[in-house]
């Protein structure tokens, strides 16, 4: 059986959410591939992970014999965080934009899992492939006003791609704030058909993913 990692973060509920909204569609194409596969879901906004202390932190450099009784519960939780993805066949984040970067919730999931020596350094020990969706209230591909605004993809690629080794692709629904924004009514067909596009890349990389695993 193969197991997905799926991770939402957005404080929206729902629908109401974008980039919920695409990790669900993600979701749904992936579990009709492997309808006896497993899912671990962490919904960082509604059950956050704590955030890194200097016991968890020099925990991950300790040896578990000489952990103080703090830092020996606080790796616990870092412990269980970092087999989950190493343990997923395939990683799924929703990731917003949230004042052009990502949520802090999610920096902590971050920092949990990020452990020199074990999940990062030469050796990376995460395999998968997580699908990052980031999503975004207006637009900042090259040549808009706030081009240099996003630190999501940027920060992501670094972390996820380049320090967790991680195969990283991205789904980007953009100009998501137009329906709420009257400023913004005029780019409602674009958000729309932005939308569109990401529902169905969001099905067809599941179901690509998927057959891949399963080959």
């Amino acid at each position: 059986m193969v197991t997905l990692l799926h991770i939402d973060s957005s404080v929206l509920p729902g629908e109401a959410s974008s980039s919920r909204s695409v990790t669900a569609a993600f979701r749904k194409a992936w579990e009709e591939q492997h309808p006896e596969g497993t899912v671990i879901y962490r919904d960082l906004a509604a059950n956050p992970v704590p955030y890194m202390t200097a016991a968890a932190w020099s925990a991950g450099y300790t040896a578990p014999s000489e952990r103080t009784p703090e830092q020996s519960t606080a790796f616990a939780v870092r412990e269980k965080l970092m087999e989950e993805l190493e343990q997923a066949d395939a990683v799924l984040i929703g990731a917003p934009m949230h004042n052009f970067s990502i949520p802090s919730t999610l920096k902590a999931w971050l920092d949990n899992v990020l452990l020199l020596g074990r999940t990062a350094g030469e050796s990376p020990s995460a395999e998968g492939t997580p699908v990052v969706v980031a999503s975004r209230g207006g637009s900042y591909a090259p040549g808009t006003p706030r081009e240099g605004f996003d630190f999501v993809q940027n920060y992501l690629e670094a972390v996820l791609k380049r320090t967790l080794g991680l195969d990283l692709d991205f789904i980007v629904p953009e100009l998501t704030m137009a329906p709420r924004n009257p400023a913004m009514s005029e780019l409602i067909p674009l958000y729309e058909a932005s939308r569109e596009r990401a529902f169905e890349d969001a099905t067809a990389k599941a179901m690509e993913l998927a057959k891949r695993l399963a080959a």
